[in-house]
C-alpha cells in the first residue's frame, strides 16, 4: 500500500513535491488555503492572510534558464527575467503538464499537524484541516511543509522612537501593491533589500522626494551582467564556484567588491556594505544608480527619531519632512500548525538537518521544503530537496543517526566561517552549488564530470564552465530526463532568442579572432589543471 503524504501549500515547492511523490509511487494530498495555486507568484489586489504577497511590478531575480524546474524549461518566448504574471502561467503549465491539480484541495486551511499516539512506531501524523467552516481530520504517513517564509512581516516599531506620534501613513512592504499611493508625496523607505529598493525606485517616478534608509548598505547588481548576459548565468558556474571556494575569504571578498564596483562605485553612492566579509544577499535592481545620480532617490543612514511629520536620521541634525514611511524590514517565519516540539524557530532558523528534516524526530516523516536562502533560485532548490525527501520517505535513502544530525545542525548554527570562499554566516544562507550537488549525490543524480569528459566532452565542458542550470540535475539517476542534454546545449540559444529580435550583421576583427584563440588555449590549460 502506497504511503499517504500531506503537502501543505501549492506554491512552487508544493507543486514540485506533488510531482516527486507521484514519481516514487506515493499518494500526495496537497492542502492550499487560497483558491488557486502559485503561492508567492500569484498577485492579488489585497493581502491574503497566511500567504505571501507581492506587488504588481515584481520580476524574477533569477533568469528563466536558472529558475525553471529541472525537467520543464520555460517557454522559449518568455523573457529572460520573468514578470510575476508569466511566472504564474508557467507554474500552471507545469501543474497541467504533470496532471497535478487533481491532488490539490483548494480553500483548505491546515489547522494542525500532530504526531499520532503511536508515532515512534508508525511515524504517522494527524492533519486537521478546515474548509468552509468545517473541520476534518485525516491520518497521513508523512508531511511535507511547503509554506515558504514570506508570510509573517517583521515590523520592529520599538526600534523607531517617536513612531507612535507620526501623523503620516506607514506600512510594511507586504502591504504595497502599486506606486500611485506615493504620487506627490515625500516617501521614506526603511530597508535596502530587494523589496525596499524596488519600492524606492518605483516611488521615485511619482513621489516628490524619496529617501532610502539603510543601516548596513548592500552590493547592488544589475540583471544585465557582463556583455549583457543574465547575471546568474555568468556568476553561477561550477568552475567559478570551485575557484571562489579555493581562495581565502578576504581575497574572495576583495574580488567581489572589485566586480560590484565595476558598474558603479558603491562608496560614492552611499550604499557600500559595512560588512564586506559576510555575504549578504545582493540587491538586484537595474535602475537604482540612475535614480541616485539624478537625485530621485537619496540614500540615508538609520533613523534616529520619528516626529509628527518628519524624521531625523543618525549623524545629522536636519529634520526631513515625510508623508509616508514604508518598512521593508523583512519577515519572520513560523509554522502555526506545528507544535514547537516538532519544529522550533529560534534566531531566524530551525533545527533542520540539511535545512529539511527535524533532527530530533525518531521517525523522519516530516520535511520542510524551501526554508533556505541559497544564492540561487529557490525553485530548483525546493525541487531537489523534494526529490531527496520522497526517497527518504519511501525508505530508499537513509538518514544518519539522530545524534549525528543534531551535531551537524548545532555546528551549522554556530555560523563559523571556513576561511575560504564566500562567507555564508547569516541564518538560512547556503552555497547554492555545493548544497544542490550534495543533495544530488544522495539520490545518485549528480553528473560525473570525469567519465563524461571521456564519453561526451562537449557536454562535460558546458556543465563545468557554463551556467549551473537545473537541467544538469536530470542527466542521470532517478527521474532522468531524456531532454536534459539538449536543454543544456541549447540554453544560450533560448537566452538570446528573446533579446536578439532584430537581425544584425556582425563583423569580426582580427584582434577578436586572436583573443578567441588565446581564450581557447586558456580553456585547454584550465581543463588540464582541473581534470588531470
Amino acid at each position: 500500500m502506497a504511503k499517504r503524504v500531506a503537502i501543505v501549500g501549492a506554491g512552487a515547492s508544493g507543486l514540485a513535491s506533488i510531482k516527486c511523490c507521484l514519481e516514487e509511487g506515493l499518494e500526495p494530498t496537497c492542502f492550499e488555503r487560497s483558491d488557486d495555486l502559485g503561492g508567492l507568484w500569484r498577485f492579488t489586489e489585497h493581502v491574503e492572510e497566511g500567504r505571501a504577497s507581492l506587488y504588481r511590478s515584481v520580476v524574477s531575480n533569477s533568469c528563466k534558464e536558472m529558475s525553471c524546474y529541472s525537467d520543464f524549461p520555460f517557454p522559449e518566448d518568455y523573457p529572460n527575467y520573468v514578470p510575476n504574471s508569466q511566472f504564474l502561467q508557467y507554474l500552471k503549465m507545469y501543474a497541467n503538464q504533470f496532471n497535478l491539480l487533481k491532488y490539490i484541495q483548494f480553500k483548505t486551511k491546515v489547522c494542525s499537524v500532530t504526531k499520532c499516539p503511536d508515532f515512534t512506531v508508525t511515524g504517522q501524523w494527524e492533519v486537521v484541516t478546515e474548509r468552509e467552516g468545517k473541520q476534518e481530520s485525516a491520518i497521513f504517513d508523512a508531511v511535507m511543509v511547503c509554506t515558504g517564509f514570506l508570510t509573517n512581516p517583521y515590523l520592529p516599531l520599538e526600534s523607531f522612537p517617536g513612531i507612535n506620534t507620526f501623523k503620516g501613513q506607514y506600512f510594511h512592504s507586504r502591504q504595497y501593491k502599486y506606486p500611485n499611493v506615493f504620487k506627490d508625496k515625500r516617501v521614506l523607505v526603511i530597508g535596502m533589500g530587494n523589496s525596499g529598493t524596488d519600492i524606492a525606485v518605483e516611488a521615485s517616478h511619482l513621489a516628490e522626494k524619496v529617501f532610502l534608509s539603510t543601516t548596513g548598505g548592500a552590493w547592488v547588481i544589475s540583471r544585465v551582467f557582463d556583455s549583457g548576459y543574465p547575471w546568474d548565468m555568468v556568476f553561477m558556474t561550477r568552475f567559478q564556484n570551485m575557484f571562489r571556494n579555493s581562495l581565502p575569504t578576504p581575497i574572495v571578498s576583495w574580488l567581489i567588491a572589485r566586480k560590484m564596483n565595476s558598474w558603479f562605485n558603491h562608496a560614492n553612492y552611499g550604499v557600500v556594505p559595512e560588512d564586506r566579509t559576510q555575504l549578504r544577499e545582493p540587491v538586484l535592481n537595474d535602475e537604482l544608480p540612475g535614480r541616485i545620480i539624478t537625485g530621485k532617490v537619496l540614500i540615508k543612514p538609520s533613523i534616529k527619531e520619528v516626529k509628527e511629520n518628519s524624521v531625523v536620521f543618525n549623524n545629522t541634525l536636519k529634520e526631513e519632512p515625510i508623508d509616508i514611511i514604508v518598512f521593508a524590514t523583512g519577515y519572520n517565519f513560523a509554522f502555526p500548525f506545528l507544535d514547537e516540539s516538532v519544529v522550533k524557530v529560534e534566531n531566524g532558523q530551525a533545527s533542520l538537518y540539511k535545512y529539511i528534516f527535524p533532527a530530533h524526530l525518531p521517525k523522519p516523516t516530516l520535511a520542510v521544503i524551501g526554508l533556505i536562502k541559497p544564492l540561487g533560485s529557490i525553485i530548483p532548490t525546493g525541487e531537489t530537496q523534494a526529490r531527496w525527501v520522497v526517497r527518504v520517505l519511501k525508505g530508499i535513502n537513509k538518514l544518519p543517526p539522530r545524534n549525528v544530525m543534531i551535531e551537524e545542525v548545532n555546528e551549522r548554527k554556530k555560523n563559523k566561517p571556513s576561511g575560504f570562499g564566500l562567507c555564508y554566516c547569516k541564518a538560512l544562507q547556503s552555497d547554492y552549488i555545493t548544497y544542490i550537488d550534495e543533495l544530488l549525490t544522495y539520490i545518485n543524480a549528480k553528473p560525473n564530470l570525469f567519465s563524461m569528459l571521456l564519453m561526451d566532452p562537449r557536454l562535460a565542458l558546458t556543465i563545468f564552465f557554463g551556467p549551473y542550470t537545473p537541467y544538469q540535475f536530470r542527466l542521470t539517476g532517478p527521474g532522468k530526463w531524456e531532454g536534459a542534454r539538449n536543454a543544456i546545449l541549447t540554453q544560450w540559444d533560448r537566452t538570446f532568442k528573446v533579446t536578439k529580435t532584430r537581425s544584425v550583421q556582425e563583423s569580426q576583427s582580427p584582434i577578436a579572432s586572436l583573443l578567441k584563440l588565446l581564450g581557447l588555449l586558456a580553456l585547454f590549460m584550465a581543463i588540464f589543471v582541473v581534470f588531470l
